[in-house]
């Protein structure tokens, strides 16, 4: 791997009203290591690794804007001022002064909560879906036999989320945050709305195409009170992940519905996860998700937002996606999780052979959390 062959992923870019150095995004990534939902100093450690390590953006993990109760119990929150403000803050500021911009994730995971959950207890509040249908698979390993999914409850008045969100995104602009993503992929509440097996509403909020996508894109506009030029949406159309995804035809229709709206609205970007084999699901023998061309099927589509494709997406490739103008940003998972120098070492043309720490990804080991999330080594340059 040359640095002639990935040049074009050195190039500045303007991103909604900032510029990021470099066309290397790092992608969400759940890391479960917030305690009570509140960022701590090893996350600032975490962050700041990856914006001295070259990342042009950074996305957060998925920041949840109530209390959940997911199947990560230490996933962080963003819907109290005095409790997470503070935390998120310090963390924009270490990555602002490596010269990386960030944008937070918001997330709201819908009928992927678990009832029995401490968080879930603590809210107070149902697990909510658009519908009472349950997803299958899950293992939520810290409640008592590792249950499934169950089935959720539906929301009566969609709106008390949609102010959630909005609610978040005000708290993201006090914490300096320079844009908001909104997780609208792998099955989670946006997802479950826009997707006909999951949401059989017959109201204003489900049915037809246009009253599916109408919960995300009332969301977007929510989020875009706080920041006009600076909100972006994370789609996977494949679906499968977290049991959803429609035939072919009808996943074309909707996708490109909403990008379509979602362009009137105005987005910085819009993130196209590709579909692959290896991050679908299988149940009774076959594979849930829908195989396409995501980025040949959607990207033509969109002609004001900029483009990140994410999953699965090496460094070679990435650079003549962007070179081509197929894309404008790489995003890349997995290998930031275990490499904190992931694009200086693209940019060095150093491999990207630090071994993965399977067990300890989303928890440290013996209390010690540090273990497998900030104790990567960085190349020797």
């Amino acid at each position: 791997m040359s640095s002639s062959a990935v040049s074009s992923l050195f190039q500045p870019l303007v991103l909604g009203s900032t510029t990021v150095r470099n066309r290397i995004a790092m992608s969400a990534l759940t890391r479960n290591r917030a305690i009570d939902t509140v960022s701590t100093d090893l996350m600032v450690e975490y962050y700041t690794q990856r914006a001295r390590g070259g990342a042009g953006l950074i996305v957060t993990e998925g920041i949840l804007v109530s209390r959940q109760g997911t199947e990560w119990q230490h996933a962080p929150g963003l819907w109290d001022r005095e409790l997470h403000v503070p935390g998120w803050k310090k963390i924009v500021d270490a990555v602002h002064k490596e010269g990386t911009k960030i944008y937070a994730q918001l997330w709201h995971v819908g009928r992927l909560s678990h009832p029995d959950s401490p968080q879930q207890k603590l809210s107070g509040e149902p697990v909510w879906g658009p519908s009472a249908i349950a997803a299958r698979g899950g293992k939520f390993r810290y409640i008592e036999n590792a249950p499934g999914y169950q089935e959720p409850t539906a929301i009566p008045d969609p709106t008390k989320i949609i102010e959630e969100y909005r609610h978040a995104a005000v708290l993201a602009k006090e914490a300096g945050f320079d844009g908001v993503e909104l997780h609208y992929a792998n099955g989670y509440l946006p997802a479950q709305f826009i997707d006909s097996t999951s949401n059989k509403r017959t109201d204003q909020w489900g049915g037809s195409v246009e009253n599916r996508a109408r919960f995300g894109l009332e969301v977007l506009r929510a989020m875009k009170e706080s920041f006009p030029n600076d909100t972006s949406m994370k789609i996977m159309p494949g679906g499968g992940y977290n049991d959803v995804g429609m035939p072919l035809e009808e996943t074309q229709e909707t996708f490109t519905y909403l990008i379509n709206e979602a362009e009137k609205i105005g987005l910085s970007y819009i993130t196209l996860v590709r579909y692959t084999a290896w991050s679908d699901v299988e149940f009774d023998g076959k594979k849930r998700g829908t195989p396409h061309d995501i980025v040949g099927t959607y990207g033509p589509l969109i002609k004001k937002a900029k483009i990140l494709v994410n999953s699965g997406v090496q460094p070679e490739e990435g650079a003549e996606l962007v070179q081509s103008g197929r894309v404008d940003v790489v995003s890349i998972g997995f290998n930031w999780a275990t490499h904190p120098d992931v694009a200086n070492r693209i940019q060095h043309g150093k491999p990207l052979d630090n071994i993965p720490n399977i067990p300890h990804l989303q928890l440290g080991e013996d209390g010690d959390l540090s273990v497998g999330y900030t104790d990567y080594p960085e190349a020797t340059y």
